[in-house]
């Protein structure tokens, strides 16, 4: 009897995964008085190599901010490391979502006048990895050198040399004219996530979960372009320029929920695509944005993610290794944001993807 080559990287993953924050070790980070005990609390697990670093330079909140950055590349390049050969390049795909992210944030910054040292914290990437972990993508020291760029043109002629330049070069007569960012991460996202659905049509069969996540995915980014549209009051041609297609539902049936008159009317041509169920009522009542995201990452977390754990022995135990990674990753970031902006702790629970 042949053995999978995945064997082996489930078997370490799995080793791996024990040192993953308990709900009972992150209700104790809720309850934590400030950022400054959220960090300290923390030294105590898998994050307190990064935080001790990182104490170097920073203090609290970038201290956290930093390590917890620096953490989540070690983990995927731990996690890269354990895929088999013919895994890799579908795991290199998904992974170059954080030079976009990192691309989006240099852009931003520019836009609005920040420095670097403003910027850098902010930044998911290493000195020992790239963001993208040996996948073509952009290494830290060369993030650096595109982040001390000192215009967006400047940052966009930097990024030529990178699969990302020409995507970006195609609007940048669109920004100087604009001075909006959006429609260049319009055509990065859309060109991430073709790659990406590219990348893994062809496994053993298995991968219509890892799909189906990463198409929803898709939809979660359109949704939350027609939410803040319908907020600003913008016209339905100019919302429909930053929709990215391929996702679960169609562009057109999008642009019809955009026309609902009313959070509650959106809500209900919504959940005819995903069932939602409760997860929406924190939104209904708010009609803050965070908690709609927070809604469909625990959904995509309750019908997708918990799925691939169990497709042993393929590509799937990997993914959700990853994104259970991301989830650790954005509590974080949640909670500190939470102490930060003094909300209580039933609040800032609320806003956590858990299993």
């Amino acid at each position: 009897m042949t053995t999978s080559s995945y064997s082996s990287s489930f078997g370490r993953l799995q080793a791996i995964s024990i040192n993953f924050l308990s709900k009972e070790f992150i209700d104790s980070l809720v309850k934590a008085e400030d950022v400054g005990e959220v960090s300290r609390l923390l030294e105590s697990t898998w994050y307190g190599p990064e935080i001790d670093r990182a104490a170097a330079m920073y203090s609290p909140p970038e201290l956290l901010e930093v390590a917890i950055n620096r953490h989540l590349v070690e983990v995927n390049k731990i996690a890269l490391e354990a895929t088999p050969f013919s895994g890799k390049q579908a795991i290199r795909a998904y992974f170059s979502k954080w030079d976009i992210h990192n691309i989006e944030l240099i852009l931003s910054s520019k836009v609005i006048g920040r420095t670097i040292t403003e910027t850098e914290p902010f930044l998911v990437s290493s000195r020992n990895f790239p963001a993208g972990i040996t996948a073509g993508n952009i290494p830290h020291d060369e993030m650096k050198i595109i982040l001390s760029q000192p215009t967006v043109e400047g940052v966009v002629n930097q990024l030529v040399k990178y699969k990302y330049g020409p995507i970006l070069i195609q609007n940048l007569d669109t920004y100087q004219k604009t001075s909006d960012i959006s429609p260049m991460m319009t055509e990065l996202l859309s060109f991430y996530y073709t790659n990406l659905l590219e990348s893994i049509k062809f496994f053993q069969g298995d991968e219509g979960i890892a799909r189906d996540l990463f198409r929803t995915q898709i939809d979660k980014k359109n949704i939350l372009t027609l939410l803040k549209g319908k907020d600003s009051k913008l016209e339905r041609d100019l919302v429909k320029k930053h929709l990215i297609e391929e996702g679960k539902i169609p562009i057109e049936k999008l642009l019809e929920i955009f026309s609902a008159n009313s959070v509650e009317d959106f809500v209900t041509r919504i959940e005819e695509f995903i069932k939602f169920g409760d997860l929406l009522d924190n939104y209904v009542k708010s009609q803050n944005l965070v908690d709609f995201e927070v809604a469909i990452d625990k959904y995509i977390n309750r019908y997708y993610v918990k799925k691939l754990k169990n497709i042993a022995l393929s590509i799937g135990p990997i993914f959700y290794f990853i994104i259970t990674a991301e989830f650790e990753w954005d509590n974080i970031k949640r909670i500190a944001y939470g102490k930060r902006y003094n909300l209580t702790p039933e609040r800032i629970s609320s806003m956590l993807v858990l299993e």
